[in-house]
């Protein structure tokens, strides 16, 4: 029941090997390769060699299953990759390269969906059978949970961060314009503080950190954020009722500078609605290859 788990980001490429009991032994961290078409060839390269370091490491320790999660929408059936905006491909067969390239089996799911796994089984969302779990990073995407059961709707539902808010004319790499993404991502915050001052920043946190310092656009620009987060909740809450929102991935940091001001706005876009429990991540940035382990065990199971 020891597995290897791949947790494939926008930003960087997540990889453990995790026992049965859910300790995780290792977690490495490398760059996530793109070059155009070639992206699903070099992600693939990139996993195995992860593979290979972490069976040297642990020698003692023969995995019977892998777990693969990646962005955007996936075909889970047949393991596609169907299509990211932030890494480029378009049905690409992960599941089967992934095989191929490590030689145990493969369960291959979505990013999102493998954090709302582990969150529901072992965190914030636990107890919960009407949840989502939004994670909030690069990108922007909700784990659903109806009546205690994942809903994937094919691998398409849950994409929010590809939804049009209020306001927003921003572009976004889909192609579209006035995304939840483009506007609210810790990657849209901190291209919009670029864009507008001229001055680079290290990220969101930075960003934030300029709006609590005075910072005027700073603070416009982290104020439309939440806004849009209430929004795009606000109908999250009119279509599902969940009894808790878990918030994750890196914006989730800023504590109660996103929790305060997203739980008031979001209960002033509400009148009858019932409000949901607004909760942080217990699991923090693994959920995604923690997730991807659980669904290599099931798998196995």
């Amino acid at each position: 029941m020891t597995v290897l788990a791949f947790d494939v980001g926008g930003t960087d490429v997540k990889a453990a090997l995790v026992d049965a009991d859910g300790t995780v032994r290792t977690v490495l961290r490398s760059p996530t390769p793109r070059a155009g078409e070639d992206t699903p060839v070099l992600v693939v390269a990139e996993i195995a060699r992860l593979a290979g370091e972490l069976r040297t490491t642990h020698p003692d320790a023969t995995p019977a299953a892998a777990g693969l999660v990646v962005p955007g929408m996936v075909d889970e059936e047949r393991g596609l990759a169907v299509w990211s905006e932030n890494l480029g491909w378009h049905d690409a067969p992960l599941r089967a390269m992934a095989r191929e390239a490590l030689g145990v089996p493969v369960a291959f799911g979505h990013d999102t969906a493998a954090g709302g796994l582990a969150e529901r089984r072992l965190g914030a969302a636990a107890g919960y059978d009407d949840v989502a779990v939004v994670t909030i990073g690069t990108g922007i995407a909700a784990a659903l949970v109806v009546g205690g059961r994942p809903h994937r709707g094919g691998g398409l539902a849950g994409e929010i961060g590809h939804a049009p808010v209020a306001g927003s004319d921003e572009p976004c790499a889909c192609g579209r314009r006035g995304c939840l993404e483009a506007t609210a991502s810790a990657a849209a915050i901190t291209r919009r503080y670029d864009a507008r001052t001229g001055t680079g920043v290290a990220g969101a946190r930075d960003v934030l950190a300029r709006a609590t310092a005075g910072d005027a656009v700073a603070r416009e620009i982290w104020d439309s954020a939440v806004v849009a987060l209430a929004f795009s909740f606000a109908h999250l809450v009119a279509v599902l009722a969940p009894e808790a929102i878990v918030v994750g991935g890196g914006l989730a940091h800023a504590g109660p500078a996103l929790f305060e001001p997203l739980g008031s706005q979001l209960a002033a876009y509400l009148t009858f609605q019932r409000m949901p429990a607004l909760l942080p991540a217990r699991i923090g940035g693994d959920a995604g290859v923690l997730g991807a382990a659980l669904m290599a065990q099931d798998l196995i199971r």
